[in-house]
């Protein structure tokens, strides 16, 4: 891939969003800025900080973080020299207020989340921040279940509505690259030459750093990651391992990474409560087609009903089951152990 030598990418960090969920929404502030500041001296252009389900995920159904949204938000963002903060927003969970409460907080850039065939949830969301003044992306979240051209209609709308970047967003990480290449070009063929296109990876199956090279190849320019991997499921794209194939092909990312696998090493893996990795359950995640952040509820689930959480997710994929349907979870496994004779009577 020589004729990508020179190409320029930008990074988005999303070890304090996504990697939320691999700690149960249970980051310090302080923890917060210690990883935010050391990324920043690093170069990382964007960082992402709110609970694991963005903003207005403090809740029951996706726990309960720390401290609130705006704090975090205005700790990190007071100690940036260069870094953007940016959130995440669901449409029907976050909402406009609290949207701008993250941007009177410091936040500039937001993700603004919908299934990827429900892109017509967003237009007041997208065009609400665009007035404040914030860079602003369509997240198509578990792409892999819209082919490429109803994809990039779905990504046209976002546009339409006033987004300057639409991401190809791989929540299960259940893509090949060859699945990237195609939804990438489809976007790209469809959308104004100055609308960016992004693509968000997780490591289920291995695949985060090809599928993002992939991206790349096929015409995107920002890509979300996360140092050591931090996120739900196996994970996001490892970004110091991604910045390092970058750097072997030509392609530049403006980010240090010997700082990036410092960061990794000294701050976020001794942060983590277990390894984020490629393990059965994760795998599964992405050979079924499941949304990542389901991971940890299935293995809740497994230890309540007596279900392997392998077969839960396995169900969970059959499914069909998106982010947001959660307390679907439970009443799966539920339903699975009353199937085998697992059952007790107590619940």
């Amino acid at each position: 891939m020589s004729h990508l030598k020179g190409r320029k990418i930008i990074l988005h960090d999303m070890c304090l969003r996504d990697g939320m969920h691999a700690k149960r929404e249970q980051i310090s502030v302080e923890q917060m800025v210690k990883v935010a500041t050391a990324l920043d001296d690093a170069g990382m252009p964007y960082i992402q900080v709110t609970h694991g389900a963005g903003l207005g995920g403090n809740s029951l159904q996706h726990g309960f973080a720390l401290a609130s949204n705006e704090a975090y938000i205005e700790a990190v963002a007071s100690r940036m020299k260069q870094a953007i903060v940016s959130v995440l927003l669901l449409p029907g969970l976050g909402t406009m207020k609290e949207l701008k409460s993250a941007y009177s907080a410091g936040a500039r850039s937001v993700h603004v989340a919908t299934h990827c065939t429900e892109a017509d949830t967003s237009p007041q969301h997208i065009a609400y921040a665009r007035e404040l003044g914030m860079d602003t992306t369509g997240f198509l979240m578990m792409s892999h279940l819209s082919d490429a051209t109803s994809l990039a209609q779905e990504a046209k709308k976002m546009e339409s509505y006033g987004a300057n970047t639409v991401y190809i967003t791989d929540s299960a990480g259940f893509m090949l690259p060859e699945d990237v290449t195609q939804r990438v070009t489809a976007l790209r063929d469809v959308l104004k030459p100055e609308t960016e296109i992004g693509f968000h990876g997780h490591h289920n199956m291995g695949l985060g750093i090809s599928n993002s090279i992939a991206a790349v190849a096929a015409g995107a320019s920002r890509i979300d990651g996360s140092v050591a991997g931090l996120g739900a499921g196996a994970g996001n794209t490892p970004l110091e391992v991604f910045i390092a194939v970058c750097e072997r092909m030509g392609i530049e990312t403006g980010v240090d990474l010997f700082k990036t696998m410092d960061i990794a090493d000294e701050i976020i893996f001794p942060m983590m409560d277990h390894i984020v990795r490629v393990d059965k359950d994760s795998l599964t995640l992405g050979y079924a087609g499941v949304y990542s952040t389901f991971l940890l509820h299935a293995k809740r689930a497994a230890e309540r009903f007596g279900v392997p959480a392998r077969d839960i997710l396995v169900e969970l994929g059959r499914k069909k089951m998106i982010g947001g349907q959660e307390d679907m979870i439970q009443d799966t496994a539920m339903t699975m152990a009353k199937q085998r004779g697992l059952l007790k009577e107590s619940f």
